[in-house]
This record gives C-alpha cells, structure tokens and sequence, in this order.
C-alpha cells in the first residue's frame, strides 16, 4: 500500500472517483461526496494553508463536533507537511488555550458561536495563533483574523497544484502526521507524535481483524480528537475504500444509526451498556409466547456465538435453529437499534463488563474488544475474527510484539508505536524504553495469548496496612449491578476500601417504579436501592481478599460528568477530580 494515507486518498480518487466517500445531512436527507470531490477538498484546504503560511511540521488545531471540514483540515495538514491537533468539542476555554499553545498552532478551525466565545476569551494566551477558520454554518464574528470556510478554501487559489504536489510528494513515513493529546486523567494533556507510518501501517493492518471493503459504511460520531474515531472515520475508510456517514449531532446517534445502518460500528463501552440496558428493559416487557420465543433466539444465538468466536462452523441443527431465531427475533431487534446491516462490531477505549458482551452475543451480536492507547497508534491486542474471548482484550494486534514485565505492566514494541511526546523529551524517556512502549497498564497472558487487564499501574491503592490493591476488577464487578452505571473504589493509604456508585437513571427508576417507591428525584437516598445495591456488593465481596472487600459505599445524588471534569471525553473516570469533587463523602465514610 502507499506509504501515507493522504496518498491513499488520491489513489482512492483515480481507482473510485464516482463513488461516495462520505455522507452528510443536507436538507434532511444524507447526499454523498466522491472520493474524487473529497481529494479535492483536500488539495484545495491545503494550497489555503499554504497561502496562510503554514510550514512543513507546522500545526493546525481542530475544535468542533465530527464534520466533513474537520476531517478535509486534518488531512489537508497532514498533505502539506504538518501535523493536526484535535481538540474536544466540550472542552473549556483553558483546556483549548492549553492545546492551541502548546501545539504552536497558527490556525485553529471551530465549529460554533461557543467555541468562538472561549477562543476569543483566550487569544491573547495563545501567541502563535495567527487565524481562527469557521466551519460552514458557524459564527460570524466580524473580525479581520477570523474567516468562514469558504473565505478560508478561497486563500488558495493562486497556490498552484505544482506546489501542493511538492509539499505532498516531500512526506515522508517518519515524519510527524499528528498529534493526539491525552485525555488527562492525570494531569496536563500531552501531545502523542504519530508519524505517516505509523497512521497508514496500523490501517492496513488494521483492515486484517476489522476486513471493512468498498461498500461498507460507518458512523462517524465519537469524538474526532480520540485515535480510534480517527481511525474509523479517516484511516481505515480510506486504506479501503469503504464510506463514512457524519452523525448530525450526539444526541442524533440513535435516530442516524436507524436511518443509516452502518456495517461497522465502534462503540465505547457506556454507549454498548446504555443499548444493553434499553434492550434488557424492552426485553423485559416480553410475555407469554413472546417471552419463550425470545427465550429460545437468546439461547441458539448463545451457542451460536461460542462457535463464531472460536472460529468453527456450528453444527447443522444449530445453523437451522440459528436461521429460525434470525427470522423471528433478530431480523427485527437488529434494524430497531441501527444494526440490521451490521456485521463488525468493536468497543475500546475503556473496559466493559463481560457481562455486556454475553448479553450482546445472546442477541447474535459478536463484538470485539480492543485494547491499546493513542502512544501505540491505538491498538495493542485485539479480539480478532474466529479469535475472540470475552472478559479478555484479545490476542497481539496483527505485526505487534506484546509482553508483560517483571513488575506487572503491559509492554509494546512494533511500527504502531509513537514517536515520542510533543516538546517533553523526558516524558518520552519514561514511557519509550529500548523500544519498547511501557503503557502503564498492569495485565497478564493466559496460556493461549488472550491479555487481560488487571488495572492501571499508577492507579495501584496501597492501604494503610501496606496492601497493594489494584480497585478495576473490584469496580468492575460493582458495575455488573444493574442500578450501577459507575464504581469508583477508594482505599489509598486508608484503613479500608470503600466505594462511590452512581445509579443508572433508567434502571433506578424502573426498579422504582415496579416497587411503587417515590423518592421525589432523590432514588439515590431510597433505603431499597441502597439494599439492592448492598446486596451486590456482598456478592462481590465473596470473592475478594479479606484486604480488598468493600467495607462502605455512598451512592452520590448524580452521574459523573465531563462538565463537572469528572470524565474525559471518552468517559474514562479522572480519579482524582473525583476525589475532590467528593471529598466530604468519602471522608464521611472513614469516620468511626
């Protein structure tokens, strides 16, 4: 394949120049753009940054929900020989200001008149930011450094093709294509360096466990700024001809996923969990017939789904009995979600419950579970294909070498892995190691090279006895609790573990309801989800270590979230706001 995947673009556009490479919303209705009209956006975005002066290793800041513009800037600056930054859509005015500075940006592009106000707020702390790009449809501020997407592909036009062409045809595989910045969970985000090879090596490999082809489409919604929605909306699509339709906003996901039916679909884990529990509550609704009908589907798909991730041909009898459940049960819950055409389906970015997974191949839905990070391009092991077992993060990625150190952490050596992070050599020191990425998780082979995960190396409670606890296989059972959406277990340098838990809105309240509880909004004060939940705590105690039990929990009055900076955009928990935010509950919990 071509060495960078701006080349695979143009190649798309000579071998498939008719044919749709993307769809957006126009007028109520999904129109496709060609690979050919894609590729020239592309050159015509560039020859603009050109025009405003941007050099070769040269950044370009992107602020705004997934949209054709923020995909054509992104490759448009790689094309040129620079290295585009995402930044999320939610962040606040210093965590844009933060980005845009550190990664020297001249232009940034934005979406809204919200993102408009919080650069505007911020423009005298961002020195080297030269030019602020509007995507269509976005504010118009009346000022001389800001222009609108059509002003902005404008700049080009006395840029000729000759010289967008030697600045493309000057890439090279190690140059810096990208930067991802953490979601910072611990601290500043830092600026993951991905290079041209690293970007088009880990498609192509990519398109062995995830075999996406012409004709294929996906549903570009998470956020772009992550490495997985940027291989899903830009890498992989692109490597293989295959199509992306633009969600219209996240709180359209469901109504596009039933309009589009996507054949991929990447989900993290709160998105699968959520479709879990609408289902589950659907599910529950089922009586009489319906009820052993529905019965009869979940268990054929459950055996089903045992050869499949094996990699066996299931037996005749259960291939017809699979055939029947598909006809009276699957070839209508399927469509009813968005997934009638689906046949790849993957979660990664977070763990996920095992439980989830078996829910979801009860219902002939095999999803496969990647593990990786931004550092590693995104995937380190992957339930690929015929090769899939749940409560595990797969096998080695195809052409990566995986290996557990002496200390516990999960090491990666292969073409995926970055290049260091942006300005911060001795960060880069500390994680890139004789080649070998050290990725701060903790984890462990079984005998057939399935990784699992057993938490966060710098995420290790050590008690005040001395303990060494790792609290995400403890928090992951908590959460297989039906009225629990997170657990966060609390326990460093304490006497004991203790856990804060927030309800899952929807199953609160059907609990309540089916037991005629009226709390007026405060569930979480209700004497009987506190004992449901207890109850599931015990469960999981059973299975613990004296040390590592569960001794008290607190179920907080809301959900976590990115506004209160609980969460990061992907939905990991930051630890450490959450210790602040509730710092009186926990300590309420350590009072004698």
């Amino acid at each position: 394949m071509a060495e960078t995947v701006v080349d695979r673009l143009f190649n798309q556009a000579r071998i498939r120049p008719d044919a749709p490479a993307y769809y957006e919303k126009k007028g109520g209705v999904y129109q496709p753009s060609s690979w050919k009209t894609y590729a020239e956006q592309v050159k015509t975005a560039g020859k603009s940054l050109i025009a405003l002066g941007l050099s070769p290793g040269g950044t370009v800041s992107i602020l705004g929900f997934n949209r054709p513009e923020w995909v054509i800037m992104n490759l448009a600056t790689m094309a040129v020989g620079g290295a585009a930054a995402g930044v999320y859509a939610t962040s606040s005015a210093t965590e844009i200001q933060y980005i845009v500075d550190h990664a020297e940006s001249p232009v940034l592009l934005i979406e809204t008149a919200g993102h408009w106000e919080k650069v505007k707020s911020q423009w005298g702390n961002m020195p080297k930011l030269r030019h602020v790009v509007v995507m269509r449809g976005g504010p118009s501020p009346g000022d001389d450094r800001v222009l609108s997407w059509e002003a902005f592909l404008a700049k080009g036009k006395d840029v000729t093709d000759a010289t967008f062409d030697e600045r493309l045809h000057a890439l090279k595989p190690g140059g810096l294509a990208l930067l991802i910045y953490t979601s910072g969970t611990t601290g500043p985000p830092k600026g993951v360096m991905l290079s041209h090879d690293n970007l088009a090596w880990t498609a192509e490999q990519a398109l062995k466990v995830v075999p996406c082809k012409p004709g294929d489409s996906s549903l570009s919604y998470l956020p772009l700024p992550h490495i997985a929605e940027q291989m899903f909306t830009l890498h992989l699509p692109i490597s293989s001809g295959a199509s992306v339709y633009f969600a219209e906003s996240i709180d359209k996901v469901a109504d596009n996923l039933k309009e589009v039916q996507p054949t991929i679909f990447l989900g993290v884990p709160r998105i699968w969990e959520k479709m879990h529990a609408g289902i589950s509550a659907k599910m529950a609704e089922a009586k009489g017939a319906k009820k052993k009908i529905l019965a009869f589907a979940r268990r054929t798909a459950t055996e089903y789904s045992a050869h499949v991730c094996k990699g066996q041909e299931p037996p005749a009898l259960l291939r017809l009995r699979h055939a029947i459940a598909t006809r009276l049960v699957f070839s209508k819950l399927k469509p009813a979600i968005g997934l009638g055409r689906a046949r790849i389906f993957v979660v990664g970015a977070a763990p996920i419950g095992k439980d989830v997974l078996e829910f979801f191949a009860s219902i002939d839905i095999v999803v496969q579970e990647v593990y990786g990070q931004s550092e590693d391009t995104g995937p380190t092991t992957f339930n690929q294909p015929g090769k899939i077992r749940f409560g595990t993060v797969g096998s080695a990625f195809p052409g990566v070498e995986s290996k557990i150190a002496p200390d516990g952490e999960i090491l990666v050596r292969g073409r995926n892995v970055f290049m260091g992070y942006y300005k911060d050599e001795e960060a880069t020191r500390e994680s890139l190691i004789d080649g070998w990425l050290h990725s701060g998780d903790l984890g462990v082979f079984d005998s057939e090279g399935f990784l699992n995960i057993t938490g966060r190396k710098k995420e290790i409670l050590i008690t005040a006895g001395g303990k060494n606890i790792t609290p995400k296989n403890i928090e992951e059972s908590i959460k297989t609790h039906p009225l629990v959406s997170e657990a966060i277990v609390i326990g460093d340098r304490r006497k004991y573990l203790t856990a804060l838990v927030t309800l899952d809105p929807d199953a609160a309240s059907a609990f309540a309801k089916e037991r005629g509880i009226t709390a007026n909004g405060s569930l979480h004060e209700s004497a009987e989800i506190r004992a449901a939940i207890q109850k599931g705590i015990d469960e999981t105690n059973a299975n613990l270590a004296k040390v590592e039990t569960v001794k008290k929990f607190i179920i907080l009055p809301r959900p976590l979230s990115m506004e209160d900076g609980e969460l990061t955009p992907t939905l990991k928990v930051k630890r450490r706001v959450v210790n602040q935010n509730w710092a009186a509950q926990i300590e309420a919990m350590y009072q004698e």
